[in-house]
């Protein structure tokens, strides 16, 4: 078995729950190995994830960077606003800045997959973003609906599938579970 000479790109998509679980367990693997990370969270701004609570006991090994966009009922529904387009690009210029920068091993975009769905960002201007990051950077692309051209663009591509879930029961969503 070879090593890579270059980061890989990983796309987590599906319906089913673990997408940006799994991408926070490559998230772990690398703190522990010593490399710097960056997770850009797209379209997770109304509730404050734990996970998010927890990155600043990892500073300055890791970056945790979003903007306080709220999943509306108009994004629920696929019809995003001009507002959320102007969130999605805020948060796209930090996730830019982010692929650009060397000195980051790992960078997670998370839920980019759903922005791109939504259309709040154009597709060929992120699939030029991943193109052109730097050779050893490795980037975990979540969410679900990934569109064909990144999925066709990527190394590894991992589709989650639901086969139960509680929220058919209605159980909502749990602090330090589900957010």
């Amino acid at each position: 078995m070879t090593t890579p000479r270059h980061g890989l790109l990983h796309v987590y998509t599906g319906n089913g729950k673990g997408k940006t679980t799994a991408a926070l367990g490559a998230v772990w693997r690398a703190l522990g190995a010593g490399l710097r990370v960056c997770v850009v969270q797209f379209l997770k701004g109304g509730v404050i994830p734990s996970e998010r609570a927890a990155a600043s006991h990892f500073a300055p090994q890791l970056t945790f960077l979003h903007t306080a966009h709220p999943f509306t009922e108009a994004l629920m529904q696929g019809h995003p606003e001009e507002e959320d387009r102007r969130y999605a690009r805020r948060t796209w210029e930090q996730a830019q800045a982010a692929l650009r920068n060397e000195t980051y091993d790992l960078v997670v975009l998370d839920e980019i997959d759903n922005t791109l769905h939504l259309g709040l960002l154009p597709l060929e201007e992120v699939l030029a973003a991943l193109r052109g990051r730097p050779t050893g950077q490795e980037v975990i692309c979540t969410g679900r609906h990934a569109p064909a051209e990144l999925m066709a663009l990527a190394d590894l591509v991992t589709e989650m599938v639901e086969v139960k879930h509680p929220y058919a029961q209605g159980l909502g969503a749990r602090k330090g579970f589900e957010i």
